[in-house]
């Protein structure tokens, strides 16, 4: 096995000139492993790289692209890359029996494609979607940075990838079961973590952040910030014709909003999801789809502040991988421990 299998980018195109597509080729492997999403509650996933949510592809329009996947795990899968177009590459658009074979335990793949068009994109297995995608994991960030970046998009400080799903507790151990009508789902997370194991968005006043929202599971989610009014500039990777003022946007599986906010206000400001059950952790309440926006200045010394004595763990919304060259970019926060 190739020693970048775990993910690391063998030909990224840091200091490409512009104009200059740049060639990509990365090994990833499928694992089985079990995360964390809260406390004690764990799940077993098929995890791309071993980690949830999957390694952040970061890539310029018009790059190519090409990733060997080995699948390690006891069931088949692909990889479909969500909303790329795909021209001329159509059998690499990893639906199984109708682009490819499902690749098979012990089986490998290469995908190649050109990396277009520019936006929030996202990929995920489609075999078995009901289960492998809507509760097992299998997914991940596909962001691909546009030749000509709008105007809006210049005045942003910060970027932040935020990956909502849902999950049944029934069926934590059981692979190769789960995702069916009738499912309860009762953990509901942002990257993979309920609240608290969440991270708050560090900011300061005068930043300009982008939050990237995919509906990465099979659930609606209808994400609400407090304390400012943000602009829904592109909707599934697209600039709309005009901005939409908003404090809270829905969003539906397999759907991406991209959402500029002014960092106008200093304080603590709540992001949590307006469906109430999805802001629980089982049968408590306090948990689920919630984080916060943290002004520096602001002390965070309070003792019934949650954030207030724990570590703050960077990059959970890739915001540091996102300022790094171009490239494929794990993330070992988001490893989980491999199931024998």
């Amino acid at each position: 096995m190739a020693s970048d299998a775990a993910g690391k980018d063998r030909g990224a195109a840091a200091g490409k000139p512009r104009g200059q597509a740049a060639q990509h080729k990365f090994e990833m492997n499928i694992e089985e492993t079990r995360i964390t999403l809260v406390g004690q509650q764990t799940f077993q996933t098929f995890a791309y790289a071993g980690q949830v949510p999957a390694p952040l592809f970061h890539v310029r329009e018009g790059d190519h692209v090409e990733v060997v996947l080995n699948n390690l795990t006891t069931l088949p899968h692909t990889i479909h890359w969500h909303g790329l177009l795909q021209r001329g590459s159509w059998e690499m658009d990893g639906v199984p029996d109708m682009t490819q074979l499902g690749i098979q335990p012990g089986d490998s793949f290469t995908y190649k494609f050109v990396a277009e068009p520019a936006g929030t994109m996202w990929y995920h297995c489609h075999v078995n979607v009901n289960e492998h995608v809507a509760t097992r994991g299998m997914w991940g960030p596909f962001i691909i940075d546009p030749v000509k970046p709008a105007p809006i998009e210049r005045d942003v400080t910060g970027d932040y990838i935020l990956m909502f799903s849902e999950w049944a507790s029934s069926w934590a151990d059981k692979l190769g079961q789960g995702g069916m009508p009738g499912d309860v789902f009762d953990y509901f997370t942002i990257n993979g973590k309920s609240f608290p194991e969440t991270q708050p968005i560090r900011v300061k006043e005068g930043d300009v952040i982008r939050l990237r929202m995919f509906g990465a599971g099979g659930g609606f989610h209808s994400i609400h910030i407090h304390g400012h009014v943000f602009q829904i500039v592109f909707k599934d990777g697209h600039q709309l014709p005009a901005p939409i003022n908003a404090d809270t946007v829905l969003v539906g599986p397999g759907e991406r909003y991209d959402i500029i906010l002014r960092c106008d206000n200093p304080g603590r400001w709540m992001i949590h999801d307006h469906i109430d059950s999805h802001t629980m952790n089982g049968h408590t309440p306090h948990g689920g789809v919630m984080t916060l926006i943290e002004y520096d200045g602001i002390p965070r010394d309070q003792s019934y502040y949650h954030w207030a004595h724990k570590e703050f763990v960077p990059d959970f919304y890739y915001e540091e991988s996102l300022r790094k060259p171009h490239g494929i970019h794990t993330n070992p926060n988001f490893k989980g421990t491999p199931v024998a």
